[in-house]
Protein backbone atom coordinates (compact mmCIF):
# COMPACT_ATOMS: atom_id res chain seq x y z
CA UNK A 1 0.00 0.00 0.00
CA UNK A 2 1.24 3.74 -1.02
CA UNK A 3 -0.11 6.08 0.98
CA UNK A 4 -0.80 9.95 1.15
CA UNK A 5 -1.10 11.69 4.63
CA UNK A 6 -2.39 15.18 4.09
CA UNK A 7 -2.15 17.03 7.47
CA UNK A 8 1.07 17.19 9.62
CA UNK A 9 -0.28 18.23 12.59
CA UNK A 10 -0.71 16.26 16.14
CA UNK A 11 -2.82 13.38 14.52
CA UNK A 12 -1.15 13.11 11.26
CA UNK A 13 2.74 13.05 13.02
CA UNK A 14 0.77 10.52 15.67
CA UNK A 15 -0.12 8.72 12.50
CA UNK A 16 3.28 8.59 11.23
CA UNK A 17 5.04 7.47 14.77
CA UNK A 18 2.19 4.96 14.89
CA UNK A 19 2.42 3.60 11.31
CA UNK A 20 6.24 3.36 11.45
CA UNK A 21 5.76 0.66 13.35
CA UNK A 22 3.84 -1.56 11.53
CA UNK A 23 4.69 -3.16 7.83
CA UNK A 24 1.75 -3.26 5.92
CA UNK A 25 2.58 -0.31 3.60
CA UNK A 26 5.89 0.28 1.86
CA UNK A 27 5.18 4.05 1.04
CA UNK A 28 3.68 7.19 2.76
CA UNK A 29 4.18 10.65 1.97
CA UNK A 30 3.64 13.03 4.60
CA UNK A 31 2.03 16.37 3.05
CA UNK A 32 1.21 19.51 4.84
CA UNK A 33 1.17 23.56 3.79
CA UNK A 34 4.10 23.88 6.37
CA UNK A 35 6.98 21.84 4.57
CA UNK A 36 8.37 22.14 8.18
CA UNK A 37 5.74 20.67 10.06
CA UNK A 38 5.99 17.75 7.36
CA UNK A 39 9.61 17.28 7.15
CA UNK A 40 9.85 17.34 11.09
CA UNK A 41 6.97 14.30 11.16
CA UNK A 42 8.98 12.30 8.63
CA UNK A 43 12.06 13.11 10.77
CA UNK A 44 10.50 11.76 14.03
CA UNK A 45 10.67 8.15 12.97
CA UNK A 46 13.98 7.82 10.35
CA UNK A 47 12.37 5.40 8.10
CA UNK A 48 12.51 5.27 4.67
CA UNK A 49 9.63 4.48 3.66
CA UNK A 50 8.25 8.62 4.86
CA UNK A 51 8.90 11.32 2.43
CA UNK A 52 7.89 14.89 3.31
CA UNK A 53 6.27 16.96 0.74
CA UNK A 54 4.14 20.25 0.15
CA UNK A 55 0.70 20.47 -0.25
CA UNK A 56 -2.30 22.87 -0.20
CA UNK A 57 -5.20 21.02 0.97
CA UNK A 58 -7.45 23.60 -0.64
CA UNK A 59 -5.81 22.58 -4.08
CA UNK A 60 -7.57 19.74 -5.90
CA UNK A 61 -4.96 19.71 -8.80
CA UNK A 62 -1.88 19.96 -6.71
CA UNK A 63 -3.46 17.26 -4.52
CA UNK A 64 -4.29 15.02 -7.65
CA UNK A 65 -0.77 15.36 -8.78
CA UNK A 66 0.88 14.47 -5.68
CA UNK A 67 -1.51 11.13 -5.66
CA UNK A 68 -0.42 10.53 -9.13
CA UNK A 69 3.37 11.13 -9.00
CA UNK A 70 3.43 9.08 -6.05
CA UNK A 71 1.09 6.38 -7.22
CA UNK A 72 -0.76 6.69 -4.00
CA UNK A 73 -3.97 3.72 -3.19
CA UNK A 74 -5.22 6.15 -0.72
CA UNK A 75 -5.70 9.19 0.36
CA UNK A 76 -5.73 9.83 4.60
CA UNK A 77 -7.42 13.17 5.48
CA UNK A 78 -5.66 14.51 8.70
CA UNK A 79 -6.55 18.56 8.41
CA UNK A 80 -9.38 19.98 9.87
CA UNK A 81 -13.28 19.70 8.36
CA UNK A 82 -12.61 23.00 6.12
CA UNK A 83 -10.44 20.77 3.60
CA UNK A 84 -12.64 17.91 3.47
CA UNK A 85 -14.54 18.14 0.48
CA UNK A 86 -11.37 19.48 -1.70
CA UNK A 87 -9.43 16.32 -0.76
CA UNK A 88 -12.52 13.82 -0.81
CA UNK A 89 -12.85 15.10 -4.58
CA UNK A 90 -9.17 14.89 -5.36
CA UNK A 91 -9.04 11.43 -4.04
CA UNK A 92 -12.09 10.68 -5.93
CA UNK A 93 -10.72 12.02 -9.10
CA UNK A 94 -7.55 10.50 -8.86
CA UNK A 95 -9.00 6.91 -8.55
CA UNK A 96 -7.59 6.83 -4.95
CA UNK A 97 -9.20 5.26 -1.88
CA UNK A 98 -10.50 7.77 0.92
CA UNK A 99 -10.21 8.13 4.83
CA UNK A 100 -11.00 11.02 7.43
CA UNK A 101 -11.55 11.52 10.78
CA UNK A 102 -14.00 14.38 9.98
CA UNK A 103 -16.91 14.53 7.38
CA UNK A 104 -17.79 17.44 5.18
CA UNK A 105 -19.52 20.36 7.65
CA UNK A 106 -22.68 21.12 8.39
CA UNK A 107 -24.76 24.07 7.44
CA UNK A 108 -27.57 24.89 10.21
CA UNK A 109 -31.36 25.21 8.87
CA UNK A 110 -31.60 28.99 8.46
CA UNK A 111 -35.09 29.35 9.92
CA UNK A 112 -35.11 26.66 12.84
CA UNK A 113 -31.82 25.98 13.54
CA UNK A 114 -32.48 24.24 17.14
CA UNK A 115 -35.64 22.17 15.79
CA UNK A 116 -34.86 21.53 12.41
CA UNK A 117 -31.77 20.07 10.48
CA UNK A 118 -30.29 22.20 7.91
CA UNK A 119 -27.80 20.42 5.74
CA UNK A 120 -26.24 18.10 8.18
CA UNK A 121 -22.19 16.71 8.71
CA UNK A 122 -21.65 14.54 5.62
CA UNK A 123 -24.18 14.99 3.23
CA UNK A 124 -21.90 16.62 0.71
CA UNK A 125 -20.13 13.50 0.91
CA UNK A 126 -22.57 10.96 0.71
CA UNK A 127 -24.10 12.77 -1.94
CA UNK A 128 -21.34 11.80 -4.17
CA UNK A 129 -21.83 8.19 -2.85
CA UNK A 130 -22.65 6.83 -6.44
CA UNK A 131 -19.97 8.41 -7.89
CA UNK A 132 -17.40 6.30 -5.67
CA UNK A 133 -19.32 3.12 -6.70
CA UNK A 134 -18.75 3.73 -10.27
CA UNK A 135 -15.09 4.01 -9.45
CA UNK A 136 -14.71 1.05 -7.41
CA UNK A 137 -13.14 2.99 -5.03
CA UNK A 138 -13.86 3.04 -0.85
CA UNK A 139 -14.31 6.54 0.87
CA UNK A 140 -14.18 5.22 4.62
CA UNK A 141 -15.61 8.36 6.37
CA UNK A 142 -15.47 9.78 10.04
CA UNK A 143 -12.49 7.10 10.92
CA UNK A 144 -10.99 8.36 13.86
CA UNK A 145 -11.78 8.12 17.55
CA UNK A 146 -14.98 9.63 18.05
CA UNK A 147 -16.11 9.47 15.15
CA UNK A 148 -14.53 6.04 14.21
CA UNK A 149 -14.18 3.70 17.21
CA UNK A 150 -17.14 4.94 18.97
CA UNK A 151 -18.81 3.29 15.65
CA UNK A 152 -17.37 0.20 15.59
CA UNK A 153 -18.19 -0.24 19.42
CA UNK A 154 -21.98 0.35 18.34
CA UNK A 155 -21.69 -2.05 15.46
CA UNK A 156 -20.25 -4.64 17.34
CA UNK A 157 -23.10 -4.32 20.23
CA UNK A 158 -25.73 -4.82 18.12
CA UNK A 159 -24.27 -7.67 16.46
CA UNK A 160 -22.42 -9.13 19.71
CA UNK A 161 -24.53 -8.35 22.52
CA UNK A 162 -27.92 -6.84 22.35
CA UNK A 163 -30.76 -8.55 20.47
CA UNK A 164 -32.48 -5.15 20.70
CA UNK A 165 -31.10 -1.68 21.39
CA UNK A 166 -32.80 1.51 22.82
CA UNK A 167 -30.48 3.86 23.02
CA UNK A 168 -27.23 4.46 21.55
CA UNK A 169 -24.58 7.12 23.38
CA UNK A 170 -21.56 8.08 22.34
CA UNK A 171 -19.70 9.82 25.98
CA UNK A 172 -16.56 11.28 25.59
CA UNK A 173 -14.54 12.40 28.59
CA UNK A 174 -10.87 13.18 30.16
CA UNK A 175 -9.24 14.23 33.63
CA UNK A 176 -6.46 15.88 31.51
CA UNK A 177 -5.03 18.98 32.94
CA UNK A 178 -2.81 21.06 30.69
CA UNK A 179 -0.26 22.81 33.70
CA UNK A 180 0.86 26.56 32.65
CA UNK A 181 -2.73 27.34 31.06
CA UNK A 182 -5.69 28.95 31.39
CA UNK A 183 -7.28 27.44 28.71
CA UNK A 184 -5.95 25.17 26.23
CA UNK A 185 -7.76 22.45 24.27
CA UNK A 186 -6.37 18.93 23.54
CA UNK A 187 -7.61 19.40 20.04
CA UNK A 188 -7.90 21.76 17.61
CA UNK A 189 -9.71 24.97 19.15
CA UNK A 190 -11.32 25.82 15.23
CA UNK A 191 -12.63 21.90 15.34
CA UNK A 192 -14.27 21.96 19.15
CA UNK A 193 -16.08 25.62 18.53
CA UNK A 194 -17.33 23.92 15.29
CA UNK A 195 -18.87 20.91 17.29
CA UNK A 196 -19.62 22.52 20.51
CA UNK A 197 -21.26 25.93 19.20
CA UNK A 198 -23.26 24.21 15.90
CA UNK A 199 -26.51 22.87 16.97
CA UNK A 200 -26.40 19.73 18.26
CA UNK A 201 -28.59 16.67 16.25
CA UNK A 202 -30.29 13.67 17.80
CA UNK A 203 -31.75 10.79 15.83
CA UNK A 204 -35.34 9.02 17.06
CA UNK A 205 -36.54 6.62 15.45
CA UNK A 206 -40.16 6.71 15.97
CA UNK A 207 -40.42 10.18 15.13
CA UNK A 208 -42.39 10.80 11.25
CA UNK A 209 -40.16 9.97 8.22
CA UNK A 210 -37.63 12.52 7.39
CA UNK A 211 -37.39 14.17 10.62
CA UNK A 212 -35.75 11.24 12.73
CA UNK A 213 -33.00 13.46 12.63
CA UNK A 214 -33.48 17.30 14.18
CA UNK A 215 -31.47 19.17 16.12
CA UNK A 216 -31.50 21.52 19.90
CA UNK A 217 -29.56 24.06 21.81
CA UNK A 218 -25.85 23.78 21.99
CA UNK A 219 -24.71 21.99 26.01
CA UNK A 220 -28.81 20.42 26.06
CA UNK A 221 -29.90 17.37 28.29
CA UNK A 222 -26.98 17.97 30.62
CA UNK A 223 -26.34 14.53 32.54
CA UNK A 224 -23.43 13.15 34.50
CA UNK A 225 -21.86 10.39 33.62
CA UNK A 226 -19.27 7.95 35.62
CA UNK A 227 -16.23 7.19 33.33
CA UNK A 228 -14.77 4.40 34.12
CA UNK A 229 -10.30 3.87 35.31
CA UNK A 230 -10.73 6.43 37.27
CA UNK A 231 -12.06 9.35 35.56
CA UNK A 232 -15.22 9.76 37.63
CA UNK A 233 -18.45 11.44 37.14
CA UNK A 234 -18.46 14.37 34.84
CA UNK A 235 -21.23 16.45 33.71
CA UNK A 236 -21.78 15.59 29.92
CA UNK A 237 -23.95 17.66 27.36
CA UNK A 238 -25.20 17.32 24.03
CA UNK A 239 -22.65 18.52 20.83
CA UNK A 240 -22.41 18.16 17.21
CA UNK A 241 -21.22 14.84 16.26
CA UNK A 242 -20.88 12.48 12.96
CA UNK A 243 -21.73 9.61 15.17
CA UNK A 244 -25.33 10.40 15.44
CA UNK A 245 -25.78 10.89 11.85
CA UNK A 246 -23.80 7.37 11.21
CA UNK A 247 -24.26 5.02 12.94
CA UNK A 248 -28.41 4.91 12.22
CA UNK A 249 -27.75 4.62 8.72
CA UNK A 250 -26.34 0.67 9.52
CA UNK A 251 -27.34 -0.04 13.53
CA UNK A 252 -30.80 -0.51 14.05
CA UNK A 253 -31.59 1.95 17.27
CA UNK A 254 -34.40 4.11 19.00
CA UNK A 255 -32.04 6.94 19.89
CA UNK A 256 -28.49 7.81 19.02
CA UNK A 257 -27.05 10.45 21.11
CA UNK A 258 -23.22 12.65 21.17
CA UNK A 259 -22.56 14.06 24.35
CA UNK A 260 -19.55 15.58 25.54
CA UNK A 261 -18.06 15.84 29.37
CA UNK A 262 -16.78 19.66 28.50
CA UNK A 263 -17.30 21.27 32.21
CA UNK A 264 -18.82 24.40 33.01
CA UNK A 265 -15.32 26.37 32.34
CA UNK A 266 -15.37 25.17 28.78
CA UNK A 267 -18.95 25.76 27.96
CA UNK A 268 -18.51 29.22 29.50
CA UNK A 269 -15.79 29.92 27.85
CA UNK A 270 -17.09 28.71 23.96
CA UNK A 271 -20.31 31.02 24.83
CA UNK A 272 -18.39 34.05 25.82
CA UNK A 273 -16.75 33.56 22.16
CA UNK A 274 -20.30 32.99 20.23
CA UNK A 275 -21.40 36.32 22.05
CA UNK A 276 -18.58 38.37 20.93
CA UNK A 277 -18.90 36.91 17.30
CA UNK A 278 -14.73 35.41 17.74
CA UNK A 279 -16.37 31.96 16.85
CA UNK A 280 -17.46 33.57 12.71
CA UNK A 281 -15.48 31.69 9.95
CA UNK A 282 -16.40 34.44 7.16
CA UNK A 283 -13.68 37.11 7.28
CA UNK A 284 -14.39 40.63 8.61
CA UNK A 285 -11.88 44.18 8.15
CA UNK A 286 -8.85 44.74 10.40
CA UNK A 287 -7.86 48.25 8.94
CA UNK A 288 -6.88 47.07 5.32
CA UNK A 289 -6.77 42.73 6.46
CA UNK A 290 -9.63 40.59 5.95
CA UNK A 291 -9.11 38.05 9.05
CA UNK A 292 -11.73 35.33 10.03
CA UNK A 293 -12.32 35.62 13.77
CA UNK A 294 -12.33 32.06 14.33
CA UNK A 295 -8.35 31.77 12.73
CA UNK A 296 -7.70 34.61 15.21
CA UNK A 297 -8.50 32.68 18.24
CA UNK A 298 -7.12 29.58 16.94
CA UNK A 299 -4.09 31.30 16.27
CA UNK A 300 -4.02 32.84 19.67
CA UNK A 301 -3.81 29.53 21.50
CA UNK A 302 -1.77 26.70 21.64
CA UNK A 303 -0.96 24.41 19.36
CA UNK A 304 -2.46 21.20 20.62
CA UNK A 305 0.57 19.05 19.53
CA UNK A 306 2.50 20.60 21.68
CA UNK A 307 1.04 20.40 25.01
CA UNK A 308 1.75 16.95 25.65
CA UNK A 309 5.09 17.21 27.76
CA UNK A 310 2.65 19.88 30.22
CA UNK A 311 -0.32 17.52 29.76
CA UNK A 312 -1.42 14.89 32.65
CA UNK A 313 -4.22 12.89 32.80
CA UNK A 314 -6.24 10.06 30.85
CA UNK A 315 -8.71 10.60 28.18
CA UNK A 316 -11.93 7.93 27.55
CA UNK A 317 -14.32 7.77 24.20
CA UNK A 318 -16.57 4.88 24.26
CA UNK A 319 -20.11 4.11 23.36
CA UNK A 320 -22.96 3.53 25.82
CA UNK A 321 -25.58 1.05 24.87
CA UNK A 322 -28.84 0.32 25.97
CA UNK A 323 -30.82 -2.42 25.38
CA UNK A 324 -31.99 -6.48 25.76
CA UNK A 325 -30.71 -9.46 25.86
CA UNK A 326 -32.73 -12.63 25.59
CA UNK A 327 -35.07 -10.64 26.91
CA UNK A 328 -33.09 -8.80 29.56
CA UNK A 329 -32.77 -5.60 30.38
CA UNK A 330 -28.68 -4.73 30.21
CA UNK A 331 -26.26 -1.33 29.28
CA UNK A 332 -22.86 -1.50 28.76
CA UNK A 333 -20.48 0.89 27.74
CA UNK A 334 -17.92 -0.41 25.71
CA UNK A 335 -14.59 1.97 26.23
CA UNK A 336 -11.19 2.71 25.06
CA UNK A 337 -8.95 5.24 27.82
CA UNK A 338 -5.28 6.32 26.82
CA UNK A 339 -3.11 7.78 29.70
CA UNK A 340 -1.17 10.63 28.85
CA UNK A 341 2.25 9.87 30.65
CA UNK A 342 1.83 6.45 28.06
CA UNK A 343 1.32 7.86 24.59
CA UNK A 344 3.83 10.41 25.82
CA UNK A 345 6.80 8.13 26.59
CA UNK A 346 5.27 5.33 23.87
CA UNK A 347 4.92 7.74 21.56
CA UNK A 348 5.62 11.23 21.96
CA UNK A 349 1.76 12.31 21.04
CA UNK A 350 -0.33 13.60 23.34
CA UNK A 351 -3.23 11.36 24.22
CA UNK A 352 -5.92 13.01 22.44
CA UNK A 353 -4.04 12.77 19.10
CA UNK A 354 -2.87 9.56 19.47
CA UNK A 355 -6.12 7.66 20.38
CA UNK A 356 -7.42 9.70 17.13
CA UNK A 357 -4.41 8.52 14.93
CA UNK A 358 -4.54 5.16 15.60
CA UNK A 359 -7.78 4.40 14.13
CA UNK A 360 -7.49 5.06 10.85
CA UNK A 361 -3.89 3.47 10.94
CA UNK A 362 -5.88 0.17 11.62
CA UNK A 363 -8.27 0.97 8.98
CA UNK A 364 -5.67 1.09 6.23
CA UNK A 365 -3.67 -1.88 7.59
CA UNK A 366 -7.35 -3.82 7.21
CA UNK A 367 -7.74 -2.36 3.93
CA UNK A 368 -4.16 -3.40 2.97
CA UNK A 369 -5.23 -7.06 4.07
CA UNK A 370 -8.34 -7.64 2.03
CA UNK A 371 -9.91 -7.62 5.41
CA UNK A 372 -12.22 -4.20 4.98
CA UNK A 373 -13.18 -3.74 1.93
CA UNK A 374 -16.14 -1.97 0.25
CA UNK A 375 -17.29 0.44 -2.35
CA UNK A 376 -19.11 4.14 -2.36
CA UNK A 377 -18.75 5.72 0.90
CA UNK A 378 -18.97 4.27 4.18
CA UNK A 379 -18.72 4.68 7.85
CA UNK A 380 -17.09 2.47 9.81
CA UNK A 381 -20.30 1.05 11.21
CA UNK A 382 -20.70 -0.86 7.79
CA UNK A 383 -17.77 -2.77 8.40
CA UNK A 384 -17.01 -5.93 10.60
CA UNK A 385 -15.86 -4.50 13.92
CA UNK A 386 -14.05 -7.77 15.18
CA UNK A 387 -11.09 -7.50 12.92
CA UNK A 388 -10.73 -3.91 14.03
CA UNK A 389 -11.15 -4.60 17.75
CA UNK A 390 -8.92 -7.24 17.77
CA UNK A 391 -6.05 -5.18 15.80
CA UNK A 392 -6.34 -2.25 18.20
CA UNK A 393 -5.26 -4.79 21.47
CA UNK A 394 -2.31 -6.00 18.75
CA UNK A 395 -1.22 -1.88 18.67
CA UNK A 396 -0.69 -2.18 22.49
CA UNK A 397 -4.28 -0.30 23.34
CA UNK A 398 -6.61 -2.44 24.38
CA UNK A 399 -10.29 -1.43 24.65
CA UNK A 400 -12.71 -2.31 28.03
CA UNK A 401 -16.29 -2.86 28.57
CA UNK A 402 -18.10 -2.21 31.81
CA UNK A 403 -21.67 -3.56 32.43
CA UNK A 404 -23.50 -0.36 33.96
Amino acid sequence: MRILLVGAGGVGTAAVRIAARRDFFNHMVVADYDPERARAAVGSVGDSRFVAARVDASDEAGVRELLASHRCDVLLNATDPRFVMPLFRAALDAGSHYLDMAMSLSRPHPERPYEECGVKLGDEQFALDEQWRDRGRLALVGMGVEPGLSDVFARYAADELFDEIEEIGVRDGADLVVDGYAFAPSFSIWTMIEECLNPPVVYEADRPPGRQWFTTEPFSEPEIFDFPEGIGPLECVNVEHEEVLLIPRRVEARRVTFKYGLGSEVIGTLGTLHRLGLDRTDPVAVGAVQVAPRDVVAACLPDPATLGERMRGRTCAGTWVKGSRAGIPRELYLYHVVDNQWSMSEYGSQAVVWQTAINPVIAMELMAENVWGGVGVLGPEALPPGPFLDRLASYGAPWGMREQ
